[in-house]
């Protein structure tokens, strides 16, 4: 599954999450409301809280970072029960994430700009690619199992709350 992550322009931080077709450039793309997969809206609150929506509006998960603690970290929720979290190790050059959750790992690139998610066993999740000359935060997702779509999406709202946090 080839999934856009989108910001839109508001004064909390909120995404349309769309579903491209394989082999789509994100150029060619027109962004119509009937490819919309996730719906994602900022609640006020201490920190980032983002609540995640299917395209039907129910909602999916909630991505909530925790506050006063050394290094950005955020818990996931998938059913109101808390899955996991992601958080920030301390690096150098290349930013890595921790989540405690399904054993998996995310590493970047130097730029920030590139991301793999993967298992224990090294396999990769999803790959996640900050696209470049855009006005708002505009991120593709490849996930290559369906059923990881909605965690790697919270990975990525971590990612990016972290960022614009600093």
């Amino acid at each position: 599954m080839k999934l856009l992550l989108k910001q839109k322009f508001s004064w909390f931080d909120s995404y349309k999450i769309y579903r491209m077709p394989e082999n789509t450039l994100v150029d060619e793309y027109d962004y119509p409301d009937s490819d919309i997969e996730f719906i994602v809206e900022s609640q006020l609150a201490w920190g980032h809280k983002f609540n995640v929506s299917d395209r039907s509006g129910n909602m999916v998960g909630t991505l909530e970072q925790r506050v006063f603690t050394f290094l950005p970290a955020f818990d996931i929720y998938i059913g109101g029960e808390c899955i996991g979290s992601v958080e920030k190790e301390f690096t150098f050059f290349k930013p890595s994430f921790t989540l405690d959750f399904r054993g998996w790992q995310v590493d970047g690139d130097i730029f920030e700009w590139d991301y793999n998610i993967t298992d224990s066993s090294g396999n990769v999740i999803a790959r996640i690619t900050k696209e470049l000359f855009h006005f708002m935060d505009t991120y593709t997702i490849d996930v290559y199992d369906d059923r990881d779509a909605v965690c790697a999406l919270m990975v990525v709202l971590a990612i990016d709350a972290e960022k614009c946090g600093r």
